[in-house]
């Protein structure tokens, strides 16, 4: 069973990956697993210009599987949804996110870990793991290094959601539009000038020294993240309590430790 959709544009040298499990696109094992999988497969094309990652539906996705996040799942799930940057940062591929609706959570760090991110005005951007008693690796690293620490950590510490008018004024996203079909026109405007007249292996070099200190920073510091979350935070009452009172549907009570 495949949760994710791909078709090939611009005489095939532009990879579409349609996120496609239901109302939200949530990033659960299996999904991660197609992503594994083609990312392998994206090892050995040497045509590939650029990847797109969208999401089925009115939605890009909600994120990561809450259920895969409780103390017994969580190493695990942690290892196979950081191991899809790590593959991200190898194949040294430009890519880009288009965002419609919802993008939370894991959804949105798949996003920042693209080089470029477009979106219409429907979008909702955050990181609300703080509203379970966690905290996003990924975005705990990648958001200071693109948009700064003052304004990553407000979206850190409070979990809230932002629209893509302000994602576009503090610098989360390069550019905003009107609706979908707008955005997808723009995009394949964008990609056409922008993408298809260079070299792809010449992309490849322009990614990898353009991002030649996040992904150092990255590749040193989410292992330490890693171990963080499951060393420390699940030990604790709160982080449990909070994705535990999600799955049963209540409100949290808080032990504040």
């Amino acid at each position: 069973m495949t949760k994710i959709k791909l078709n090939y544009t611009n005489n095939n040298s532009v990879a579409n990956i349609i996120l496609d499990n239901g109302k939200g696109n949530i990033l659960d094992k299996i999904m991660m697993k197609d992503l594994h999988s083609l990312f392998g497969e994206f090892k050995n094309n040497k045509d590939i210009k650029l990847i797109i990652f969208e999401g089925e539906g009115k939605h890009f996705s909600f994120g990561a599987s809450v259920p895969e996040h409780t103390k017994e799942n969580a190493a695990d799930m942690l290892s196979n949804f950081h191991g899809l940057f790590y593959e991200i940062i190898e194949l040294s591929i430009p890519t880009m996110a288009k965002i419609s609706g919802q993008c939370l959570g894991g959804g949105l760090e798949l996003a920042l870990i693209c080089n470029f991110i477009f979106a219409d005005k429907t979008a909702r951007l955050g990181q609300p793991e703080i509203l379970l008693g966690v905290f996003p690796p990924p975005a705990s690293i990648i958001l200071p290094q693109k948009i700064g620490n003052a304004r990553a950590e407000e979206l850190l510490i409070t979990g809230k959601s932002i629209s893509a008018e302000e994602a576009y004024k503090i610098g989360l996203v390069n550019s905003y539009f009107e609706d979908k079909n707008e955005m997808n026109e723009s995009i394949n405007k964008w990609i056409k000038k922008y993408i298809i007249p260079k070299s792809a292996s010449s992309l490849k070099y322009a990614v990898r020294t353009s991002r030649i200190v996040m992904n150092k920073i990255i590749k040193e510091k989410l292992a330490d993240l890693e171990k963080i979350y499951i060393n420390e935070l699940m030990e604790t009452n709160d982080a449990n309590e909070g994705i535990n009172s999600f799955l049963e549907g209540r409100k949290p009570e808080w032990k504040n430790s």
